[in-house]
């Protein structure tokens, strides 16, 4: 298997950033403007501020700009997410807290942080650019 798709590791990559971006962005407009999903936009500063990084870094994740920032910025705010709004009152595992997609985000985003944005994307384009 490996043989086979490792030959397409750097487009694989490249769709697992867009989609993880995409879907990024996407908790970030639930918050802000109640899209997807009808809900009300959020009041609260701090959620405020949640869907405004969520919004901005998924969208520079997605294009590939400024990836590594961006990236890093939102494996940091997931990273708090958990410990403020799962592992409360007291640690337990993330399955049972409903967080495990804001561990996985945040590993996900630390990873990529620590990658780069790699093909089709914009930090790729002025790379190559710069040669």
């Amino acid at each position: 298997m490996q043989r086979t798709l490792g030959r397409y590791t750097p487009q694989l990559f490249a769709i697992l950033r867009i989609i993880a971006g995409l879907m990024f962005a996407m908790h970030g407009t639930q918050k802000l403007f109640g899209w997807p999903g009808g809900k009300e936009p959020v009041a609260v500063p701090l959620m405020i501020a949640a869907g405004v990084i969520e919004l901005v870094a998924g969208l520079l994740i997605t294009i590939g700009l400024l990836t590594s920032w961006a990236a890093f910025i939102a494996s940091g705010e997931m990273a708090v997410a958990y410990f403020k709004a799962h592992a409360h009152p007291i640690f337990s595992w993330p399955l049972l807290n409903q967080g495990e997609l804001t561990v996985l985000y945040c590993f996900l985003f630390l990873y990529i942080a620590a990658h780069g944005a790699g093909v089709w994307s914009v930090d790729g384009a002025r790379r190559s650019g710069r040669r």
